[in-house]
């Protein structure tokens, strides 16, 4: 739809700043020029040509097409890596031609992917300039590399598509240089570093850097690797805790195997992530409901953040064939509801739910009894008419609400992985709006295999959430660049002098270590560090 400039000035002289006074703005627009109300995305795709150099937030804001991509203070970007061979043989998982193993290519992230031809360059970029004409910021960027097992890909593969990834926010009008058969493509770890360190200044920094991997696959010097690439989060395919499921479902990992990878991740200041699948063989729902109980109160587990994927029964998965054999059922929709509702009760405060149940289109699904895509709004409804809140950090992030004028230093600790865990934040006085926060680790360290790490406290995560704002700018309506994460520092710091440590070490994204610096602390083994 063509927007003429008319229209653009006028959206600029009114006094638009939300949605309601945007519709009251389209309604007058179509009544005055006889035309249909305009979408957001033209508006702004208008307001952007016709004023390329103008800026105003509060328009920008009110236009943003889905506004939610950009309200926990970052942007998500994903790249889905290459089919590659995979160590697992799981019952439940699907395997498609083509596709990385239990990624189907008409999900639309694989579909995107595919389309791409798997290049992580190509992928970065037109994602990032997706989102760019959707209105969201985009200098700041959490990057999720999906796909298979990533610990299993070639070392020269995975250097390179990390490359690619930094090289396509350094600079989206670059080419691709993607090969006919990346398998065997070559890439030395000081071209990856000189991209890492133009992204250190880039419009578009990375911010924090996620990859899948599988327990088993967690050692001392893969967690190196790890960061020389400049990870920050690692999402472990758990599924389950209790090894004779793990074994029905010959998913090769153990419950000994979880516990290790999570101390190890822990102890090298990663933020951990687990994926569980609830109504897999051998469990039932009582059985999966306690699982969440261990998982949130055994020292051994209490990961930071959690996916709860519900079996979805695809034909192409081998558990297909045999269910009928084994008697296996699939749990209702009420039935996962009321599941979801009895985790989300006991869920700790420390813990991020970040999706309930996975993108999978309904062709792929058998029975649809678990694949209601919008579970998490029919929980949220649910548990709202009953009284009932989710404590977890997703459901009291600030997102679009403004800030209290004056929010509260709060401080929750816990035991795990054989250290002690601090998570510290700025919320409101009730405790039900979630501004920033800190994670803070203290475990004996003093003969870390990372040098950096001796003897040091670890943050393993800081974060501001609300309305994403540019870097080095300032929004009145934002929670971001208002001093909170300092002040959340300048605490941690206080309490790391009171343990007797050396040091205090962070676990930064190669787009953050700017930040820190200007804090005091200085790079080492990839890690910024004070004394």
């Amino acid at each position: 739809m063509h927007i003429s400039k008319e229209i653009i000035q006028l959206l600029i002289k009114s006094k638009v700043k939300d949605q309601k006074s945007l519709a009251a703005f389209k309604r007058l627009i179509a009544k005055k020029y006889g035309i249909s109300s305009p979408s957001n995305f033209d508006l702004l795709k208008a307001y952007h040509n016709y004023y390329p150099n103008k800026r105003n937030s509060t328009i920008e804001n009110a236009l943003r097409t889905r506004p939610v991509r950009s309200l926990s203070g970052i942007v998500n970007v994903s790249a889905l890596t290459k089919p590659y061979a995979c160590p697992g043989n799981c019952i439940y998982c699907p395997t498609e031609a083509g596709m990385p193993k239990s990624y189907l290519s008409k999900e639309p992230a694989a579909q995107r992917a595919k389309m791409l031809k798997f290049d992580p360059f190509v992928q970065i970029k037109t994602r990032i300039e997706s989102l760019q004409k959707e209105g969201h910021p985009t200098d700041k960027i959490e990057l999720r590399i999906i796909g298979g097992t990533w610990s299993y890909y070639k070392k020269d593969y995975r250097t390179w598509y990390i490359k690619e990834c930094y090289r396509a926010c350094n600079s989206l009008n670059q080419k691709s240089n993607i090969k006919n058969e990346n398998d065997n493509v070559k890439c030395k770890i000081e071209d990856l570093i000189k991209e890492q360190k133009k992204n250190q200044k880039a419009k578009h920094r990375v911010v924090g850097m996620s990859v899948e991997t599988r327990p088993d696959f967690i050692n001392p010097k893969e967690i190196k690797f790890l960061r020389e690439l400049g990870i920050t989060k690692i999402e472990l395919g758990i599924q389950s805790i209790y090894d004779d499921v793990l074994e029905f479902s010959r998913r090769r990992s153990t419950r000994q195997d979880i516990i290790n990878a999570t101390k190890l991740l822990k102890d090298a200041g990663f933020k951990v992530s687990y994926q569980i699948m609830p109504n897999l063989p051998c469990s039932n729902l009582q059985r999966d409901l306690e699982m969440f109980k261990e998982i949130f109160e055994n020292p051994d587990f209490k990961p930071d953040y959690l996916k709860i994927y519900p079996l979805v029964l695809l034909k192409e998965a081998e558990l297909y064939k045999i269910k009928d054999k084994i008697k296996f059922k699939e749990y209702t929709t009420q039935e996962l509801i009321d599941l979801i509702i009895e985790i989300k009760k006991i869920v700790p405060p420390y813990v991020r739910i970040e999706r309930i149940i996975r993108d999978i289109p309904a062709q792929y699904a058998q029975n649809l009894a678990g694949q209601t895509t919008n579970m998490r709004q029919l929980v949220s409804n649910l548990m709202e008419k009953e009284g009932l809140k989710c404590k977890c950090i997703r459901c009291r992030e600030i997102r679009g609400s403004k800030r209290d004028s004056s929010p509260k230093l709060f401080k929750y600790e816990y035991t795990a992985s054989n250290g002690q865990e601090i998570l510290l934040t700025f919320e409101s006085a009730d405790q039900e709006k979630l501004y920033s926060m800190l994670r803070l680790r203290i475990a004996d360290n003093k003969k870390h295999y990372i040098k950096a790490l001796q003897d040091c406290v670890l943050i393993r995560d800081v974060h501001t959430f609300g309305l994403q704002t540019q870097v080095d700018k300032k929004h009145k309506l934002a929670v971001q660049h208002k001093g909170l994460g300092k002040k959340l520092i300048k605490e941690a710091e206080r309490i790391a002098k009171k343990t007797g440590k050396k040091g205090i070490a962070i676990i930064s994204s190669v787009g953050t270590r700017e930040y820190y610096r200007k804090l005091g602390y200085k790079l080492k083994d990839t890690y910024m560090v004070k004394k």
